[in-house]
């Protein structure tokens, strides 16, 4: 008791010692010119008195420190303190009122099962303070009042189960509290009615289920970032959000045991950019399960235990998504349709670790993406995947696509390597490694090139007929009468066939006379077998000499045979 009465005279006379005569512990760091003193894992058990009073930054993580004594008082110029990773137990009433200009306290990881509502009193300038990882189990009225500029306070990680409805009295100005990891088991919305600023809110791994109620928080008006993700949700009430529709933009509702996509709930939210509902018990993403959600650029589905479909039209209204993660999904086996075809926006995809033996050409504008991740999928490398060797070999470079914990969006470029499972002679081979023979359609089209031609073809068809008609159309007068000349003709030269194009024999001509001799009489061929040699057709028609009988006169050289039909 001596010792600690005398302990305020002996720190008045260290602080009149120049910081010349300062002293740094063994396995500390000190520099006077930038008043930064760490002693990191310097097996330290209690706070050292002796380094440069005006420092501004002290660092004493993972040593031994079991208690905050009147060793700060000596430290009024401190802006930054680190105790975490200590063996704290308690934080004595007005440990701290001598730091007036301290912005940031951590205490993370330490023993502290405690508080009171003169604990932290003199820290006005304080913005952030940290309490992760100790034993909290309450949070009684007003511990935090005297910290009127406090933006940003962890308590996750403790064993609180119950806040007093005045817990966080006195924070006007705080915009991140991290509840996530406790043991409450209801939405602390009372507690939380007193913070008219507040814009991030971490309520994870606690057990809220199995139902989250109406009007949650109804009272967070600026809430912009909500996370309740492991909370044990089976269902969500149709107006759990609302009052949050003007102003959330980040939501989590991941590793919940949500037996549906919360379509009607999340409807309210249509100023949405990011959704996480991975790791939920749905089994199907139906048609526009996410409507209403307009503004929505980030999506992750992934570690969905039961997801087996997803209709073609799921995101049919989130024409603004961007990034899409959809990885680890075991019994997906299949896309709908064109699933990601009408997304203009979309630029990150990735399928990682699914059970896709396929994936369609069909299935997303695959030219405009920037990220692509395809691997861990037992696929089928036959021709009907050529088009993603081919896009795969284009892109060598490796990477991965995923939801990046920190700025909670999708990274990366091409993805990790995709690996075939069949056909047996390339399985574990890199697809963009095979060949077409490999891949047994080196001379064969794939379904889609043979498509591809026939609509080709089909087009070029349907054009000339087009064509054809049009001209038609235009010169119909001049085809009428085209045809109406061709009819007529074709029905004169038929008639003038039908009455001279017979054959003739010899009995079908006749000699005529000249009508100026008028004794000479036609002769039939029999009668003149009695005057001698049969006469012969003419020489025009036999062919050959026509004989006469002797003592006839010869007939005129004018004389022809003439028809029977003509007679």
């Amino acid at each position: 008791m001596a010792a600690l009465k005398m302990l305020p005279v002996v720190l008045s006379l260290l602080q009149l010692a120049s910081p010349s005569q300062a002293f740094c512990p063994s396995g500390c760091a000190c520099d006077d010119q930038t008043l930064v003193a760490s002693c990191v894992e310097a097996n330290l058990d209690v706070v050292p008195i002796t380094l440069n009073p005006s420092i501004r930054r002290l660092v004493l993580k993972h040593n031994k420190v079991r208690a905050v004594d009147a060793a700060f008082h000596f430290y009024g110029e401190l802006a930054h303190a680190d105790l975490s990773y200590n063996h704290l137990v308690s934080v004595p009433a007005g440990s701290f009122e001598a730091q007036r200009q301290l912005a940031r306290l951590l205490l993370d990881h330490n023993r502290i099962s405690a508080l009171h509502n003169r604990t932290f009193a003199g820290l006005r300038s304080l913005s952030v303070l940290g309490l992760r990882g100790n034993f909290l189990e309450e949070v009684p009225a007003g511990p935090f009042a005297a910290l009127p500029k406090l933006q940003e306070l962890d308590l996750g990680g403790n064993r609180i189960s119950r806040l007093a409805p005045n817990a966080f009295v006195g924070l006007p100005a705080l915009r991140i509290l991290q509840l996530d990891d406790n043991q409450l088991s209801s939405v602390p919305s009372p507690a939380l009615a007193p913070l008219p600023a507040l814009a991030e809110l971490h309520l994870g791994l606690n057990a809220l289920g199995p139902a989250l109620p109406d009007d949650a928080f109804s009272a967070l008006g600026r809430l912009s970032a909500l996370d309740i993700s492991g909370a044990e949700l089976t269902s969500l009430g149709e107006n759990s959000f609302r009052g949050l529709n003007q102003a959330l933009r980040r939501l989590s509702l991941a590793d919940n045991r949500l037996s549906s996509v919360p379509t009607g709930p999340l409807s309210l939210l249509g100023r949405l950019e990011e959704l996480s509902l991975g790791q939920n018990d749905f089994q199907e993403i139906g048609s526009k399960a996410l409507k209403g959600l307009t503004n929505l650029r980030v999506l992750d589905l992934s570690g969905s235990r039961e997801l087996t479909v997803v209709a073609p039209d799921a995101f049919s209204e989130n024409l603004n998504l961007e990034a899409i993660a959809m990885n680890a999904n075991r019994r997906l086996t299949e896309l709908g349709e064109g699933v990601f075809v009408g997304l203009p926006r979309l630029r990150r995809l990735s399928l990682r670790g699914n059970s896709l033996r396929e994936v369609p050409r069909t299935l997303a504008a695959w030219g405009a993406l920037r990220s692509v991740d395809v691997s861990e999928n037992p696929l089928e490398c036959g021709c009907g995947v050529r088009w993603l060797r081919d896009m795969l070999a284009r892109h060598p470079e490796a990477g991965s696509l995923g939801v990046d914990e920190a700025s909670e969006d999708v990274v990366g470029g091409i993805g990790g390597e995709a690996l075939c499972d069949a056909p047996s002679t390339v399985r574990g081979r890199a697809l963009r490694a095979l060949s077409d023979e490999e891949m047994g359609c080196a001379v064969a089209w794939d379904s889609t090139q043979k498509q591809a031609v026939i609509g080709a073809i089909c087009a070029v068809v349907l054009v000339l007929i087009i064509t054809l008609v049009v001209l038609l159309y235009r010169y119909r007068r001049r085809v009428q009468d085209a045809l109406k000349d061709y009819r007529w003709n074709n029905r004169a030269i038929s008639r003038k066939e039908h009455e001279y194009q017979k054959t003739f024999g010899d009995e079908d001509y006749v000699i005529r006379a000249p009508q100026q001799h008028h004794n000479n009489h036609i002769l039939p061929p029999n009668h003149l077998h009695g005057l001698g040699a049969p006469i012969a057709p003419p020489p025009h028609l036999s062919g050959g000499t026509a004989f006469r009988p002797s003592g006839m006169v010869p007939p005129p050289p004018a004389l022809k045979p003439i028809p029977v039909t003509e007679l």
